[in-house]
């Protein structure tokens, strides 16, 4: 199922509602209808949650086109945006770095999530805004000391993410935090798709286009680390809740790693998909400050 977190008119209060992507647009989930409304209700719902959800979509009469949507991020409120950083064999040789013995991790927050479609600024203080076409797990049950061989079963799914980087910021220490977790900095969509559609995580291809030319062409199963392998490892010294998203880091062809580089700028668009979840736009704007 694929998942569409958007604000609606609809509701009350004009909050983020959830919606299903059918053939013929996407059917809103109702206040009223017995199901959850929202992507916090359904992972706390858990299976049973789905199967509302897919209840109430069978039966829904009325559905709109994607486009007409202001969508949300695919995830709106986790608790945890955790990123790994150098997690593709090409990405960390284009650096010039080496292939990590263990995964490296880094964290944004809510402030950078943005859904697709979404104007992001590119803050003043940087002149080197690079794009991360990303693979991301988000976890559907509270999970720790998992296995890798049962990792995957924590997943509820997966969207396409975008780890937008501030270079000179990111390497201003040894610690990435100030040029990555930055306001619109972690686009994320268009879609979360439930896990029962993506049967292998790590045969996904990956492409990332910046004003229709394209930059990134890769698939996952380049990961150094699997995204099995990650939640095992985060599992081991934190206990993972339902929403959390894991950001499992990007392949070759970033701006970083070209020898003439020419640095994202205002007017940019920049587009990534991941394989089977969806096109993730965003647009890139000058500061106003």
């Amino acid at each position: 199922m694929r998942l569409v977190s958007f604000s609606s008119s609809s509701s009350r209060d004009g909050s983020v509602r959830l919606g299903v992507d059918t053939a013929a647009g996407v059917v809103e989930v109702p206040e009223g209808s017995g199901a959850p409304v929202t992507v916090r209700d359904l992972l706390a719902a858990g299976p049973a949650g789905l199967d509302r959800v897919r209840a109430v979509v069978a039966d829904a009469d009325g559905a709109v086109p994607l486009e007409s949507l202001r969508l949300a991020p695919a995830v709106p409120d986790p608790a945890k945006i955790i990123c790994v950083g150098l997690n593709y064999q090409k990405h960390a040789a284009e650096g010039g770095m080496p292939v990590p013995e263990q995964p490296i991790y880094f964290a944004k927050f809510g402030n950078s999530l943005a859904g697709s479609g979404a104007d992001v600024v590119i803050p003043a203080a940087t002149r080197r805004a690079d794009y991360e076409v990303e693979l991301v797990a988000v976890v559907g049950r509270r999970t720790r000391g998992v296995s890798v061989e049962a990792a995957l079963d924590s997943v509820f799914g997966y969207a396409t993410g975008n780890d937008l980087s501030a270079r000179e910021l990111q390497m201003r220490s040894s610690q990435w935090t100030y040029g990555k977790a930055i306001d619109g900095f972690a686009p994320l969509g268009p879609f979360l798709v439930t896990a029962d559609e993506v049967p292998d995580p790590q045969a996904l291809d990956l492409r990332c286009w910046v004003n229709g030319e394209l930059r990134q062409d890769s698939n996952t199963r380049d990961m150094v680390f699997s995204v099995a392998e990650l939640v095992s490892d985060l599992s081991q010294i934190m206990t993972l809740e339902p929403g959390d998203v894991i950001y499992t880091g990007t392949p070759e062809g970033v701006i970083l790693g070209m020898a003439d580089p020419v640095w994202l700028q205002p007017g940019d668009e920049v587009a990534c998909e991941v394989q089977g979840l969806g096109r993730l736009v965003t647009r890139l704007v000058a500061d106003p400050t």
